[in-house]
């Protein structure tokens, strides 16, 4: 009995799989084709490589903004959908389309401003040389030609978003596959100058990736121009952009946790970038590769993290309490469960792809190294991302805050920097140590979910 608590029957597992294989299939196709990529980038060298990864890691920022400021009113896009409330819908479209469109001018103006000082912070001499003022090169050049796509990438997020919270998370998927293989194709033809394209390298990649921005977007909205008799809930959504004072409250009570949360997780992340980059440029192109590796494996886990928030939302929004604790309960252990396969996978096969690349083989070694020491930590990201989201779906925005970047800026970045600067441990023990702090997050995100805070309809 005790543990069936924990193992749903047959309709449970498809009505899970429903909603997260197009979820994990859109991120397998995304992060694929963003490792071949990753490649075709790296086949240029390790100065080429090292500048796009950085510019990445500060694109990143910004696309976590945005993820925030959608997450935050997609709470109550789930809860509205399952009361089918679609003026309440709407007016959650309407607050995501003014957030991101600000935070997309923000980006803009900010990257434009300080992407040199942005960039360097991630460029330190060592013994194993590289030319950090070519890498800075490249990386301004592909940051600056990369910012023409922040504004589709925005409004594409909060269609396919509130597509995927009403329960449509096949036709994101279909999207975002016809933006990545027109992302691949555009990549191979530009970076490489094939068919007649000019050979442009770095620059050719963030043509490629702004042209798949667009593609996504024209998709998504021509999609929804030949639905919008179905999807009830976009009638008259641009008639006005009116939202109720209270509800605009509420949003950004919600939002604002979440968006901090985005902004501050990423930056968290570049900050430990830029302390493994103490030891070096080798490390900067190792841990690109090992980035590249490991959102690649762990996309199933990462994908159920998502899908538990969906479910759990609806769930709660029809104010059914028990049934939201059975059935997270269950979906966190099916996600565990995930996670310790992808964690045999990433250890077994990930030392593989780092060969592909054109770097030194030292990086290519140093790499091999962060993807097998990730794999034992895969368990631990797992329960902490479905931790996250399952508190996050009850609409618990700051104790979410301060689980994940809390975590982060007060844990794991100052260990990065303290141990660096106190010990000058080598690298390969500096990376696992710091991740492996990822258990502390697990054991507190263990009593939130028991004490049921989460457990709440808040529309």
């Amino acid at each position: 009995m005790t543990l069936k608590k924990y193992f749903g029957d047959r309709a449970f597992y498809k009505m899970t799989l429903t909603v997260a294989l197009p979820i994990m299939a859109q991120n397998l196709i995304t992060n694929f084709v963003s490792m071949l990529d990753n490649l075709m980038v790296g086949a240029l060298g390790t100065e080429q490589i090292s500048g796009v990864a950085i510019a990445n890691q500060l694109s990143l920022i910004f696309y976590l903004a945005v993820f925030g400021a959608m997450s935050g009113a997609g709470i109550f896009t789930a809860q509205y959908y399952g009361r089918k409330d679609d003026e309440g819908i709407r007016y959650t479209v309407r607050y995501k389309l003014i957030a991101g469109l600000v935070i997309a001018a923000a980006a803009i103006l900010i990257f434009l401003v300080f992407d040199e000082p942005l960039i360097r912070l991630f460029l330190h001499a060592s013994d194993e040389g590289g030319d950090l003022e070519a890498t800075l090169a490249f990386g301004r050049s592909y940051l600056r030609l990369c910012l023409w796509g922040l504004v589709p990438f925005a409004l594409t997020q909060v269609f396919s978003g509130t597509l995927r919270e009403t329960g449509n998370t096949f036709s994101p998927m279909l999207f975002s596959l016809l933006a990545v293989a027109t992302n691949g194709v555009f990549n191979y033809l530009l970076i490489f100058g094939k068919l007649g394209f000019a050979q442009l390298g770095t620059d050719g990649a963030a043509i490629a990736t702004t042209i798949s921005r667009f593609t996504e977007l024209g998709a998504t909205l021509l999609y929804i121009i030949v639905k919008r008799k179905k999807i009830s809930y976009l009638h008259g959504l641009l008639r006005s952009f009116r939202i109720p004072g209270a509800l605009v409250r509420n949003f950004t009570l919600k939002t604002l946790p979440l968006m901090g949360n985005e902004i501050l997780w990423s930056g968290g992340m570049s900050m430990l970038s830029v302390a493994f980059s103490l030891n070096g440029l080798t490390v900067v192109a190792a841990y690109s590769i090992f980035t590249t590796v490991f959102q690649l494996f762990s996309i199933a886990t990462m994908s159920m993290g998502i899908s538990i928030g969906i479910i759990a939302g609806k769930i709660l929004g029809a104010g059914d309490h028990w049934k939201a604790v059975d059935t997270v309960r269950k979906l966190i252990t099916f996600s565990m469960l995930l996670s310790a396969g992808v964690g045999i996978l990433l250890f077994t096969l990930g030392g593989l792809i780092p060969q592909l690349y054109k770097t030194s083989d030292a990086s290519k070694a140093l790499a091999t190294f962060f993807i097998r020491a990730e794999a034992f930590i895969v368990p631990l990201s797992a329960f902490a991302n479905a931790s996250y989201f399952t508190v996050r779906s009850g609409g618990k925005t700051l104790i979410t805050f301060l689980f994940d970047s809390g975590m982060l800026w007060l844990v794991s970045v100052p260990a990065a920097f303290g141990l660096f600067y106190a010990f000058r441990p080598d690298i390969h023990i500096l990376f696992p140590v710091v991740q492996g702090l990822e258990i502390i997050k697990d054991i507190v995100g263990y009593i939130l979910i028991k004490k049921r805070i989460w457990v709440k309809t808040i529309i």
